[in-house]
């Protein structure tokens, strides 16, 4: 019995060994848990919001070189970099990889876009540019007190309800508004001008600049020959010199096919210009895609970046600013 009980003692203190040693790792695993589930009330943002790898460094604000500038279209003062709506709706432009979109769409569940928002406006990024269904998301930010950034709305949908999307869009709070691309495009090749004319004349009659959106340079050089004079313009501008843009085979991988033609033609016109697609869908590197659109004429660029790459991409536009002053289109904002 004695030797029983020595050997039960033996055992119970290894075990409780075992358990203390066992202890830090088990509380390094409640607190992962507390900092996921602590997302339901974000603190301060952060461009790190899980573990690090180590083969992964990415910027955070202590690496930050200073705030986005900031231009106006007309009374609406925008930042030179604008955050892009098109990963957190899950429109990625992956060429053929199927998964990708449904992927971002995980990825940028309610508090990531709340955190995506909130690090935006910390490098002084102010402003939003996306579709009218992201609506939702961007008025739940500004109802709980996050934050106040901007949305630039491109009433984009079916054609038939622009001006449906157009209301819709400023009902819900936008600060301006555009004719997207894609509908601008189709309208333009209808010869419909009227149809973008009448969006304009909502837009501006709810005090809001107005905009029209071009893929094709033919668009805008219709609407410019129609007479339309938007308060701004978006027009895609990249180079075309990047791998999939040579393959023989096009699946949804240039967005900009003419671009000396886009620059030489937009230079003479009077109004800003906010650039996208400027990095071809992830095809073309910040360092070469944003000094490319600003030092080829545009006043803005419109970026699509997820959250631990905004700080990088800032840094980056700052210096593409900077060496940029001095180009053959004179500033329009």
């Amino acid at each position: 019995m004695k030797g029983n009980s020595s050997a039960k003692a033996k055992r119970a203190g290894l075990a409780r060994r075992g358990l203390l040693a066992g202890i830090p790792a088990l509380g390094a695993a409640i607190a992962g848990c507390k900092a996921l589930l602590s997302r339901g009330q974000p603190g301060k943002p952060e461009a790190v919001s899980s573990a690090s790898i180590k083969t992964f460094q990415f910027k955070t604000l202590k690496d930050l070189k200073g705030k986005v500038p900031h231009a106006r279209i007309g009374k609406l003062e925008v930042s030179r970099l604008i955050l892009g709506g098109n990963l957190i709706g899950g429109w990625a432009h992956a060429r053929d990889l199927i998964y990708v979109s449904a992927l971002v769409k995980a990825y940028h569940h309610t508090w990531k876009v709340f955190e995506t928002f909130r690090l935006a406006e910390e490098c002084g990024i102010n402003a939003f540019l996306a579709n009218p269904v992201l609506c939702g998301i961007i008025n739940d930010y500004w109802r709980r007190g996050l934050g106040k950034i901007k949305l630039i709305s491109d009433c984009g949908g079916n054609p038939a309800k622009l001006l449906e999307n157009v209301r819709k869009s400023i009902d819900h709070g936008a600060s301006a508004c555009y004719v997207q691309g894609g509908i601008a495009d189709t309208l333009a090749a209808r010869g419909e001008f009227d149809k973008i004319a009448k969006a304009l004349e909502v837009i501006r009659d709810n005090g809001l600049p107005a905009g029209i959106g071009a893929h094709r340079i033919e668009t805008v050089k219709g609407c410019v020959k129609a007479g339309l004079k938007p308060d701004f313009w978006m027009k895609t501008f990249h180079h075309t010199n990047y791998w999939s843009a040579r393959h023989p085979e096009k699946h949804d991988n240039i967005w900009c096919e003419h671009p000396d033609e886009t620059k030489a033609f937009m230079r003479d016109l009077p109004q800003p210009w906010i650039a996208f697609k400027v990095l071809a869908a992830g095809a073309i590197h910040p360092r070469v895609g944003f000094p490319f659109a600003f030092k080829g004429g545009a006043d803005f660029i419109c970026v699509g970046m997820y959250d631990f790459q905004i700080v990088e991409d800032v840094n980056i536009a700052l210096d593409a600013l900077a060496t940029s002053r001095q180009r053959e289109r004179p500033w329009r904002a």
